[in-house]
């Protein structure tokens, strides 16, 4: 560890000596084996709920903005279809071309994760995230006025390379305010934004499919627009609310911010500490965090394809123009209740990878009956997709929480996070092109492929917990345990 990270924790036992109304004293703290001060648990939850009310609510806004303005394409390549209104019939696209649009994104979002969050670490999370939203937002607007297939594709990769630093960003945030124990909970929170992203997309589509032709646009073109200015107009929202570090908010007082680094000293990440070349090697060269990244590749390809193709999807169970705009919310509603409560279990039993792996079983086992059911079968596969959905973005958060409470320090979580997610757009890539639409209303080919990663996840998951238990065994005195 650095020479500054050791200068901080000095700094901290020094804050924890002179602060006590935070801070209480055991009765044998006198004793020889106790010399330091615990933490009031009182003064911990009513700070953490304090936190949570500013951190969750301001993260969770931004990442449902985010979410629509990246998936709406999916809505627009149906809206209005059957009076030749949609995205592909008005731009005069290929479902080729269709599918290049969207690859872009993810080209993009590729390239730029991890330098986005290294400028977020340079300029502050509040500064950089409202820059982020102002132009993705702007951004989404824009593609209203694409007239061909170049004007989408570059509209397309510009949003992507704004949206790029988005999700990694907030995860490692999150490292500078929550226990390893208290994240997966919060970013299912986040990540439930998603969810609520997706049913309210899709409601918001079908109410703009009221007024095609109003101004004289297609309503793919209104729903560009509409979804796209919010983010615009939250960005002072985001600027002056979005917690930075604990070290430094003006919203928390002096002795509440004592505490809020007090708490987290040796088990989360520092906003102060520098990025080494030392601790870059060990988390480019440590094998274990590659199968870590292989598990998200495995959720990405479920991810994207459902979060692209689900209102194609529901087209071909039998709903017709706006109605399967409509009949795609109860699946993002019913997943919203399922992430939280399966990072809550997670959490609390501190059980992430059994989550992990218990998510990836239930959504390959779904995806597959809905491969082999027959094409008419519209109300079981209806309802298989709606437990596709939701243990599909199940596994994130617990996931999420695993990999970064199993990084050492606070060097290896600035490139991790975002390498993690980057490395996952592979997977993203793969979920564009499984779903044919030559193949509705059974889509073969997508269900089977989801089933069989969600699989390879799932037994790739009970490896990697394998991994850290043999480590756990081997620890050395004092050396603080792997995460399971």
């Amino acid at each position: 560890m650095s020479h500054d990270v050791e200068a901080a924790f000095d700094a901290r036992e020094s804050i924890e000596k002179e602060k006590q109304e935070s801070i209480i004293q055991l009765e044998d703290a006198k004793s020889p084996d106790n010399a330091g001060f615990v933490i009031d648990p009182h003064a911990e939850r009513r700070l953490v709920r304090k936190i949570d009310m500013r951190m969750l609510s301001v993260a969770t806004i931004i990442y449902l903005f985010s979410f629509i303005d990246r998936n709406n394409v999916g809505n627009a390549r149906i809206l209005n279809k059957n009076t030749g209104d949609d995205l592909l019939q008005t731009l005069h696209l290929s479902d080729n071309q269709y599918l290049i649009g969207l690859m872009v994104f993810f080209i993009a979002y590729t390239l730029f994760e991890v330098p986005s969050t290294y400028y977020l670490k340079k300029f502050r999370p509040s500064r950089w995230f409202s820059l982020l939203m102002l132009l993705w937002g702007a951004m989404t607007m824009t593609i209203a006025a694409t007239q061909n297939f170049a004007g989408l594709i570059v509209t397309r990769f510009l949003l992507g390379a704004f949206e790029a630093g988005l999700f990694p960003g907030i995860v490692y945030c999150l490292t500078f305010w929550y226990k390893p124990s208290e994240r997966a909970a919060r970013i299912a929170f986040i990540l439930a934004g998603a969810t609520l992203g997706g049913a309210f997309g899709s409601a918001i589509a079908f109410g703009i499919g009221q007024i095609n032709g109003a101004g004289g646009l297609q309503a793919w073109r209104w729903l560009m627009i509409i979804e796209g200015a919010p983010s615009v107009l939250a960005v002072p929202l985001i600027y002056f609310f979005y917690p930075d570090y604990p070290e430094s908010v003006r919203w928390l007082s002096q002795e509440e911010r004592e505490l809020a680094a007090a708490r987290i000293a040796g088990v989360a990440s520092l906003g102060h500490a520098k990025l080494t070349w030392a601790d870059a090697r060990a988390a480019l060269t440590d094998w274990r965090i590659y199968l870590h990244h292989a598990l998200w590749v495995c959720y990405s390809v479920a991810f994207s394809s459902i979060s692209l193709f689900a209102p194609t999807i529901v087209q071909g169970l039998g709903f017709e123009g706006l109605s399967a705009q409509l009949f795609t919310v109860p699946p993002y509603a019913i997943a919203f209740v399922v992430v939280l409560s399966v990072a809550r279990l997670a959490d609390r039993f501190e059980a992430r990878a059994w989550a992990v792996c218990g998510s990836f079983l239930i959504c390959g086992i779904s995806f597959a009956i809905q491969g082999a059911l027959s094409p008419t079968a519209f109300t079981a596969r209806y309802a298989l997709l709606c437990v596709s959905v939701s243990f599909a973005f199940s596994i994130a958060g617990p996931q999420l929480s695993w990999f970064s409470g199993n990084l050492r320090n606070t060097s290896q979580t600035t490139l991790g996070i975002p390498l993690h997610v980057s490395i996952a757009t592979f997977g993203q890539i793969i979920g564009l092109f499984i779903y044919k639409s030559n193949e509705s209303p059974s889509f073969p080919t997508g269900h089977f492929t989801n089933a069989a990663v969600m699989f390879t996840g799932a037994i790739l998951t009970f490896i990697l917990r394998a991994v850290y238990v043999r480590r756990n065994g081997r620890l050395a005195r004092g050396e603080p345990p792997w995460k399971l």
